[in-house]
């Protein structure tokens, strides 16, 4: 069997030193399409190393997401990437995201379940600096054809709307170009920008990152809802659900209740298909 749970689970956590600076900030916020109008003062706090601030999603990018890379290569993991998808995201913040630093990032296998037909790996990456840690990241990988050891299926709540109309509901364009300004914080996979290898993956044109979209999410939910400011996000999950082609819209519905913000983000150009789903923002 590629995947040797125990193993995986067993192995050593891996260390790497990550460093950043303003200038990956700044290309992150606009890979998310920050900077539109490029003059308003609520934009200028993503764009403008002067007034910069850190989108908590970018430790997603940071160190060009190295403990994803670090997991995916752990003792007891021997899979065909072509049959891995990114299948959930988490984020807890411990402090406050610096505009630059070094840090050490350690991941590890935190779990594996099996889904029968497929496994997934949760991929959990955790960064530190000097002054301690900043922030407990969790990826999880699905990967197919994988499962079907008889071991643990793990959880598999979904997380229903509220039974009242959204608080708020906005609208964020995805430009022609995103993806291909995205991949520069890391993500390198041609699948978001060669349109002969989309159509090998079974698309007719290439699709936006899924992370690209979770830091859009988060970015509209601190503008939106948040009063701009970065610092009070606790927390952020999401679970991909759906894809985005570069051009379209995203719609999202967002529900506010005390210390946290429900989203349900879909494609409004193709009949609100799914894109995001049990999304929470918590949050102070």
């Amino acid at each position: 069997m590629p995947i040797d749970a125990a193993k995986a689970l067993a192995a050593e956590p891996r260390s790497a030193e990550i460093a950043w600076d303003h200038k990956d900030v700044q290309l992150y916020h606009l890979g998310l399409g920050a900077g539109t109008p490029a003059t308003d003062p609520a934009e200028l706090r993503y764009t403008l190393e002067s007034r910069l601030h850190v989108l908590p999603s970018f430790a997603t990018v940071a160190g060009a997401g190295m403990g994803v890379v670090g997991g995916l290569s752990a003792p007891g993991i021997d899979i065909d990437l072509a049959a891995v998808l990114h299948g959930g995201q988490s984020i807890t913040l411990h402090r406050p995201l610096p505009t630059g630093g070094r840090a050490v990032s350690t991941s590890r296998v935190a779990a594996v379940y099996d889904k029968g037909k497929a496994a997934i790996l949760v991929l959990r990456s955790e960064a530190a600096d000097d002054d301690g840690p900043l922030w407990t990241s969790d990826a999880q990988i699905f990967v197919r054809g994988e499962g079907g050891w008889g071991g643990d299926r793990g959880p598999s709540d979904r997380l229903p709307f509220p039974e009242r109309a959204p608080d708020r509901t906005v609208e964020r364009p995805v430009r022609e170009e995103q993806a291909l300004l995205y991949r520069l914080s890391g993500d390198w996979n041609p699948l978001h920008a060669d349109p002969d290898f989309a159509k090998l993956a079974g698309f007719d044109r290439p699709i936006l990152h899924g992370l690209c979209t979770y830091g859009m999410t988060l970015k509209a939910v601190v503008d939106t809802l948040l009063d701009g400011d970065v610092t009070r996000v606790r927390a952020y999950r999401t679970r991909f659900a759906g894809i985005v082609f570069p051009g379209e819209t995203l719609r999202l519905r967002m529900w506010a209740d005390a210390g946290r913000v429900q989203v349900a983000v879909t494609a409004a150009d193709r009949d609100d298909a799914p894109v995001l789903a049990d999304t929470v923002v918590e949050h102070s």
